[in-house]
């Protein structure tokens, strides 16, 4: 099951998770991967440290890095540039996520290689664009794509602290954006038989992201204000709290529609005509009374036994609001593929798929994420490099020969 990238050649020079990610996606459907880190790894390699202490494993380097072949070389070397030379010439994709000046320093920015790569797909990704006063600021998601694009403060009650993402949302999310940019351009080159320069930035994922709230902001000169429970407008679009303190989410979002199922699942179908909720404007005027009424009934029964009430209303949307322990037992995370079986040296390590399956080419791990310089040399085997020259790399410090 090879996936629909197979045979796609990918160099990937990413640190932490945006970059990585964007390769690790392409690796996931079939692309062969050659990583190629710093002397001293991927910074992100360190959160087994930040996030483990002394665990054995490093999940978050796992999740963005498996099935990749992985060399460590110094790229501010001669000898270390001409392996990625070398690397680039055999290339359908280069992915990285480096800062602007420094790419620019080495020499490996896009304008510095289009023309010696003609063929070449440049994945670039970054934190505030490639052009403005920020174009080499530094950033992590949290900081672009979370805090500077404005979700964060769209998240914020008017008296409250902005709430903390979870690590990797602005990351992962503009991956997926990189990885269907790459795709297309390779679908392009088909065609014209030239490769291009493609790009993301945190901050426009985020923007992007929100850009519900952002056009209507442009169009109607206006922003939508955060939801409150307590008196939201339309009660059916809700979160509630049920007896057993588990909670759930309505998904009510048409009035007319998802509003009747509701009062008969809760026991009231008088609801329906009485004038204090018998239209829009009505529950909106009145929702106060009728969240307080709605949480006072869920509070009657266990989730397991509203979930049975729901199941006899077609028309009525719910979920349930799961902890991370819930969402591993529901039924429908595992039937919706969002598990896979990494290969390892023993038998497999159950991870989180990445969101897209390919039925026509369906595509499968082929093992966890590379040790520090884990195949470098297997790879500069394969670029011609004798044994005796790998030495002297090794033996001067350009390349890191790891365990392989």
């Amino acid at each position: 099951m090879p996936g629909p990238m197979r045979d796609v050649k990918v160099v990937e020079l990413g640190v932490w998770v945006a970059g990585p990610a964007t390769a690790g996606i392409l690796a996931d459907w079939g692309a062969e991967v050659v990583k190629i880190e710093p002397i001293g790894g991927d910074p992100a390699r360190i959160f087994q440290f930040l996030l483990g202490g002394d665990m054995p494993t490093n999940p978050v380097f796992e999740m963005d890095n498996r099935s990749k072949r992985g060399i460590a070389v110094d790229l501010s070397t001669d000898g270390g540039l001409a392996v990625l030379w070398d690397l680039l010439a055999e290339a359908d994709v280069f992915v990285t996520n480096l800062r602007v000046g420094g790419l620019q320093r080495l020499g490996i920015d896009y304008a510095s290689i289009a023309d010696r790569f003609p063929r070449l797909v440049y994945c670039q990704l970054t934190a505030y664009g490639r052009y403005g006063e920020d174009a080499d600021r530094p950033s992590f998601d949290v900081g672009a794509f979370w805090a500077r694009s404005g979700i964060a403060s769209l998240l914020s009650s008017e008296d409250g602290d902005p709430p903390f993402q979870r690590g990797g949302m602005g990351d992962h999310s503009a991956a997926m954006s990189a990885a269907a940019a790459v795709s297309a351009a390779l679908f392009d080159r088909e065609r014209t038989g030239a490769g291009q320069h493609v790009e993301t930035s945190l901050i426009r994922q985020g923007a992007y992201t929100i850009s519900f709230d952002l056009n209507a902001l442009l169009m109607w000169g206006r922003t939508i204000a955060l939801g409150s429970r307590s008196g939201m407008a339309n009660p059916a679009m809700n979160n509630y709290r049920a007896g057993c303190g588990r909670r759930f989410w309505l998904v009510g979002i048409e009035p007319l529609r998802h509003w009747p199922p509701l009062a008969r699942a809760v026991g009231r179908p008088e609801w329906i005509d009485d004038e204090r909720f018998v239209d829009p404007r009505s529950r909106a005027a009145n929702a106060t009374e009728l969240i307080a009424e709605l949480d006072a009934i869920f509070d009657g029964r266990s989730l397991d036994e509203w979930a049975e009430e729901f199941a006899k209303e077609p028309e009525l949307f719910w979920a349930p609001i799961n902890e991370p322990d819930d969402l591993l037992g529901d039924p429908v995370f595992h039937s919706s593929g969002s598990l896979v079986e990494v290969p390892d040296e023993s038998t497999g390590t159950l991870m989180i798929s990445t969101p897209v399956d390919f039925h026509g080419s369906p595509w499968a791990p082929r093992g966890t994420a590379p040790s520090l310089g884990q195949h470098t040399t297997e790879v500069l085997v394969e670029l011609g490099r004798s044994a005796e020259e790998i030495a002297e790399l090794a033996e001067s410090g350009v390349v890191v020969i790891g365990d392989g």
